[in-house]
């Protein structure tokens, strides 16, 4: 049966484009991570998909084997031995009877099909749906603990058809759907939309595990403090007016995308021009956003507990 070997399957949302879904779907993977557990990152953006840029793994490309696709893997999972290796043997907390000391992470996405990042994917709305259900059917994931769906903006052709096959499985394994991440910037204009947002899930059944208010405030590359540049506490009234729970505020850090580039940063904390040869999990522990997304990973944890 397709994605029997996932725990949690969640959604990352957003009534609004631009607002940083890939980026927090991202964050929340390696976070999960740190955490020990087993992580998936399939992304549905497929006219512009975001993730392999975001890995830093746009020349990779999906292999196909006797089970399906092959999803590609950003760095594999490390016991507290300090040993790598699969996933036999258990998710999350234990592998081959020893404790994870950081989790898996592998990934899927149309852009590590196409020939080049300039691509364009020029599709209506039924190969968009056939695109999706190959994924959710197709691909043969490892044993995963969270599975996380990277959406793109609206509830169009992609939401529908994803929804779609996840009810159908979850007639099979009910609460494998856990539910949506809601992500807003702090403005109006994008609360706004990101409403609609939330009655999407109210109609199509989807539980909100939380509100993630996106960009509020400024972080000082030097010192780390936070300046409310922009406003801030929109998302959290949103989420108080629609009585679902805010996760919290995440400010912008310039150093985030340096991070994502994989250059070092000086010691007063601006990227130079030298490559960081470490993993992306291993620079992200390093991103003062880190400890934000730590909490948000340990909240998704608790909410399926």
């Amino acid at each position: 049966m397709p994605l029997s070997n996932i725990s949690h399957i969640l959604l990352i949302l957003s009534g609004k484009g631009g607002v940083g879904k890939s980026s927090t779907t991202l964050q929340l993977a390696l976070s999960l991570n740190i955490l020990g557990q087993n992580v998936g990152i399939l992304d549905i953006d497929l006219t512009g998909p975001s993730i392999p840029r975001l890995l830093g793994l746009e020349d990779k490309k999906i292999t196909q084997a006797k089970g399906g696709w092959v999803p590609v893997e950003v760095h594999p999972l490390i016991s507290a031995s300090g040993s790598s290796g699969d996933e036999e043997g258990g998710r999350g907390q234990k592998s081959g009877g020893q404790a994870v000391a950081r989790g898996a992470l592998h990934a899927i996405s149309l852009g590590f099909l196409l020939p080049s990042r300039s691509s364009a994917v020029i599709w209506r709305g039924p190969k968009k749906t056939a695109m999706i259900r190959q994924f959710i059917s197709d691909v043969a994931w490892p044993d995963l603990d969270y599975l996380l769906i990277d959406t793109p903006p609206g509830t169009s052709d992609e939401h529908i058809a994803v929804l779609e096959e996840l009810h159908k499985l979850s007639e099979r394994r009910p609460g494998q759907l856990s539910g949506a991440v809601v992500v807003t910037t702090p403005q109006a204009i994008s609360t706004s939309d990101v409403r609609k947002e939330l009655n999407f899930c109210v109609k199509t059944g989807v539980e909100v595990v939380g509100v993630i208010e996106n960009m509020a405030g400024y972080m000082c590359p030097c010192c780390g403090e936070v300046s409310n540049i922009f406003s801030k506490g929109g998302g959290e009234e949103m989420a108080r007016e629609n009585e679902v729970p805010f996760m919290g505020s995440v400010p912008i850090d310039t150093g985030f995308g340096g991070l994502v580039d994989g250059f070092k940063f000086d010691e007063k904390g601006e990227a130079t021009d030298e490559k960081d040869p470490r993993l992306l999990v291993d620079r992200y522990k390093d991103c003062r956003l880190c400890r934000i997304f730590a909490d948000f990973a340990r909240k998704v944890i608790d909410v399926q507990s």
